[in-house]
């Protein structure tokens, strides 16, 4: 099982075996195929990492979220930079206008569907060990307080959306196809059903990683092969009415050179080899799409029914932004923010720029999916030589613009000065009490050493002391200009959090990645 996901690791080269990732195109060769891929492809590059030797294609893969891959590719964006595409499924994207003229040869590689792990004692005590189980009978559960589970963010991690939408449809009773106006019709049943979630993530490994740490937590809506790879068993239940499931389609550009058509052609066949399928299979639990590849027991018999994929952008996003605003438990967010002398000038300002994105500037989809969402609880601590006073803002369930544009005035009135106190920030947001029936998360955002204050390990041994509601709340780091890079991975590994490099991308686009994460 994959640790914690960080945009560090994930823009890391990685140069063993011939495959490597990063958006870099020095040293791009007429061998190497160049594939914008999702985060669930990673567990993968040992794999692809053989292709060089066995097919003379060297795989280079560059990691992003659903929705921000979907944006480059319809965008034309990817043209240029990229020969393939390779996410859990192509459905959101086929649904944005003017993207199916962008893809050009899809080759499925492998399945994973998208169904409730519990706990088997939880699974027992349900009686969901045997006989059949219904999206209807979990809903009813998770009503009645019965179960808790953690599933990904369904604005970023397209396990969270196959999930929604699978829920949704099995929900909604319609014949067919979701429409953006059923979708108000089965909310009270979403809410219902979301009642139970205690955790949310950015991607199904880390949300696999947080459930193990948070004990509390009985289960996990997530792929079936992640729940197949925890090192603790799970008694998976498959829902009688139905699933939805990745297909993992690796996909040509329309835009693709020849040569690269070719490196496609041989890379997308040497996959779905017997021989390769089955190494699939065994070393990542998914499912081999080939005929003639035989099924591993651990997948157990259940029949599989896929349900029915919403037909039209404006009914995928509706679903969107209602579990967002509406259905799911809110967010309780901490933005612990360094304002010191360091931050004068090109900094501040990116600060500013990152945090006004936040409150509905950014028009793109993941822009729109990132912003404070209505009913969430927003606290900014901006700090210098000491922790400033934080500054609450409470988004509204209904008109959130009135708030927004607060949010907005306050981050473009930040100045820098002075020096640099990060743990005594820090423990002042964690000895903020916890807000209840909230996911709680804090973001540290500096650009420099501490230089104030107490230390690292003064705050490890105080958060140690913290009140458990608070000691499950992660702290998601943003490295910035001259970071402690040691220090501030051991605050991520301390609290359970994760480290997002912007030193040398925008600020702006770790905190959009991070809000997936709240």
């Amino acid at each position: 099982m994959r640790r914690t996901l960080t945009a560090v690791a994930l823009a890391a080269a990685l140069l063993a075996g011939g495959c490597s990732a990063g958006d870099d195109d020095s040293g791009d060769g007429p061998d190497v195929l160049r594939v914008l891929a999702g985060s669930e492809i990673k567990d993968l590059e040992p794999l692809l990492g053989r292709a060089a030797d066995e097919i003379g294609v060297r795989v280079r893969l560059t990691y992003t979220g659903t929705l921000d891959g979907a944006e480059q590719v319809a965008s034309g964006r990817a043209d240029s930079r990229f020969d393939a595409i390779w996410f859990s499924a192509n459905r959101y994207l086929s649904l944005i206008d003017g993207a199916p003229a962008k893809l050009s040869t899809q080759t499925k590689i492998m399945a994973s569907p998208v169904v409730l792990g519990l706990k088997p004692a939880k699974a027992k005590e349900l009686g969901w060990d045997r006989g059949p189980v219904s999206w209807t009978d979990i809903a009813t559960a998770a009503k009645g307080g019965r179960f808790s589970f953690g599933m990904t963010n369904p604005a970023s991690s397209n396990s969270g959306f196959s999930a929604l939408v699978g829920v949704a449809a099995a929900l909604s009773d319609a014949d067919g196809a979701l429409s953006a106006e059923q979708v108000s019709t089965v909310t009270p049943k979403l809410k219902e059903f979301f009642s139970a979630q205690r955790l949310t993530a950015g991607s199904s490994g880390w949300l696999a990683d947080a459930y193990a740490r948070d004990p509390r937590v009985d289960g996990m809506v997530n792929y079936e092969s992640v729940l197949l790879g925890l090192r603790d068993p799970l008694t998976l239940v498959y829902p009688d009415d139905g699933v939805v499931s990745a297909d993992y389609p690796l996909t040509l550009l329309a835009s693709a050179l020849e040569k690269k058509k070719e490196l496609y052609g041989k890379l997308a066949a040497w996959l779905r080899t017997p021989a390769v399928q089955k190494e699939i299979m065994t070393g990542t639990h998914r499912r081999p799409i080939v005929p003639g590849v035989a099924l591993d027991p651990r997948f157990g018999s259940a029949q599989l029914i896929e349900l029915p994929f919403p037909n039209q952008r404006r009914t995928a996003d509706e679903l969107i932004a209602t579990y967002l605003d509406q259905a799911r438990v809110p967010a309780e967010a901490l933005f612990v923010l360094d304002t010191s002398g360091s931050m004068d000038g090109d900094r501040i300002q990116a600060l500013r720029q990152a945090l006004i994105a936040l409150t509905g500037a950014d028009t793109s989809a993941s822009g729109t999916f990132s912003r404070f969402r209505n009913r969430e609880t927003v606290t900014m601590i901006p700090f210098n030589s000491r922790a400033g006073t934080p500054v609450p803002f409470t988004v509204p369930e209904r008109d959130p613009a009135p708030v927004l544009a607060r949010i907005k005035q306050f981050a473009e009135g930040l100045n820098a000065s002075g020096g640099t106190a990060i743990y005594d920030s820090l423990t002042a947001a964690y000895d903020r009490p916890a807000l209840p029936g909230h996911y709680s998360s804090i973001v540290l955002m500096t650009d420099g050493e501490n230089s104030n204050g107490s230390g690292y390990d003064d705050f490890a041994t105080r958060y140690r002391l913290l009140p458990e509601a608070r000691r499950h709340t992660p702290t998601f780091v943003v490295l910035f200009g001259e970071s402690d890079v040691e220090e501030m991975r051991k605050i991520a590994t301390l609290t359970g959090g994760a480290v997002f490099d912007a030193r040398s991308s925008s600020l702006s686009g770790a905190f959009k990645e991070i809000r997936g994460y709240q």
